[in-house]
Formats: C-alpha cells, structure tokens, sequence
C-alpha cells in the first residue's frame, strides 16, 4: 500500500518493470490524497499511484486497465515513454527528464462535457509549474501549454461513453521538465523548465503538485464549478489570426474570437462567417 512518506510527499512502489505481468493489480495500490482528506460525496479523489521507469505508453496501460474495471483515480507515472501518443496518434518524444503520467477519471457527466476534463488537467499542470517552478504557462487550443510561445506541454484525453454518457476518461499528460531542446531539432518549437529557470527540478515534486491541485479542481468540478472561465482566461490564440488546418479541407484563415462551453474553438473568417472547429491544428499567424 503505497503512503504519505514523512516529507508529505507521494510514496509509491517503483520498478523497473515494462511488463504487466508482475504488476499486483491496480486496485491493490492505493493512496488517500492528503491526511484531511474530505468525506462528502464530491470527496477528493483517492488517487492509485504507480510509478515505473520505462513503459511504452502510459495512455495505452491505463486504458487496458481501465476496460479491466480499474476505478477512478489510477495514475501511472513514467519517467520515460518508449511509444508515446498525442493527439492524432502522433508520436510524442518521451526521453528521460520529462513528467509522463496517464490517469484514470469516470465522473458520471455527459460526453458532451467531457472537454472539461481536458480543461481540469491543463489548469492543474499551470498551478503545478508555478507552485514548482514559479512560471505560468498559458493554454493553447485544444490541448497544449506554452511557455515563451513555445511547447511545455500537451494533454490527450481520450473517451469511452455509452447513451451519451460518459464511461471512463483517459488523461494523458506529457510536460517537459528537465529535457533540453536548445540545440535540437525541435529548439524553435519546444522548452523545458529547467531551460527556463536555469536548473533542474525535482520531477516527482512536480508530479505530486499536480495531483494536489488536480484533486481540488476536480472537486470543485464535481460539485458544480466549471473550469472553462478560467482556461479560457489566458487561452491562445484568442484574439489573434490563425491558420486552421483540418483533415480533409482546405485551411481557414480568420480570427480567433472564442471557444465555446464545450471546447469548440470560434474562428471568424475574412467573410465575417463564424467556423466552430473541434479539432484540427491552429498555427498562429504573428506577421497579420
């Protein structure tokens, strides 16, 4: 049973294992999220922490796990991703240094609000990085954060639902906390924290900060409480030109002039014809 360790950080079991074979099961891995935590029905989530050195995907092992009946509050960490996802199947770079983690979410909600949960992770990856780091990323339409108009982070969710319901949500978080881009390939694209404030950081620190303030957003979900004011507070491109680019249709050019309750962004055309876009890819056009 993983605990609380004496320095109120997360405890959990690490291996070195890729296999689930001699994994116990996931149920049998739990930790209560903090020593007050709350009763009432929209209690803090009880979270499962496993952490592991190398897996192919943490997205892919939860999502078994989930279809085996796992509960709600399995999180798996890796400190490195041999086959990472994002979003479209993209191959997401995982070498060592980043934080990697899939969790496991069934609130009992609509499909139609399930782009919240999206929105729930990349607020509590925000408070993560200020609380650590003392930076504050902005949110990136659909599922990004940037740090100096660069790539930080990115979040794939994906869903099971039935009748319009939702069955189970997985979240997929990858962030760069300790790797380094400035003379790679992707040096124009992406940053780290640690390029930005000028030190390597403690990974597992970052990850127990995230699930504490992801515990106290999804309550306050549970309860009512929308997360899409204060994502959409700072969310780019908001307010700029954009080029979308979505499979199967010729790129639109307009304005970026809102999102919608659920997720949907609002790009204007030159036409004045307001596109509501669900998915795609939104390049920001800095030159108009």
């Amino acid at each position: 049973m993983a605990e609380i360790a004496k320095d109120g950080r997360l405890g959990a079991r690490e291996t070195d294992s890729v296999g689930t074979a001699g994994l116990p099961q996931p149920h049998a891995w739990a930790w209560r999220h903090g020593p007050q935590a709350k009763s009432r029905e929209t209690a803090v989530i009880p979270f499962i922490v496993i952490r592991l050195h190398r897996v192919t995907s943490t997205q892919s092992w939860v999502k078994d796990w989930a279809e085996m009946g796992a509960r709600e509050g399995l999180v798996l960490i890796a400190r490195e991703q041999t086959a990472g996802r994002g979003r479209l199947d993209r191959r997401w770079e995982s070498p060592p240094g980043g934080l990697y983690l899939s969790l496991l979410l069934r609130p009992a909600i609509p499909l139609a609000q399930a782009n919240h949960l999206t929105m729930l992770v990349s607020l509590a990856a925000i408070d993560a990085c200020q609380a650590i780091a003392g930076v504050h990323p902005r949110p990136k339409w659909p599922n990004d954060l940037l740090l100096h108009n660069r790539k930080l982070a990115g979040v794939l969710t994906e869903l099971a639902g039935e009748h319009n319901r939702l069955r189970f949500a997985i979240i997929g978080l990858g962030l760069n906390v300790n790797n380094t881009f400035a003379d790679g390939a992707l040096s124009h694209a992406a940053i780290s924290l640690r390029e930005v404030v000028g030190k390597p950081l403690d990974v597992d620190a970052l990850a127990d900060a995230f699930l504490t303030a992801l515990a106290q957003r999804y309550d306050a979900f549970l309860a009512g409480t929308s997360p899409h004011a204060a994502w959409a507070q700072r969310l780019e491109p908001l307010g700029r030109r954009v080029r979308v680019m979505q499979r199967g249709q010729p790129p639109l050019v307009g304005r970026a002039i809102g999102v919608t309750a659920a997720g949907a962004l609002q790009v204007q055309d030159d036409m004045g014809v307001v596109h509501l876009i669900w998915a795609g890819d939104v390049a920001i056009l800095q030159s108009e």
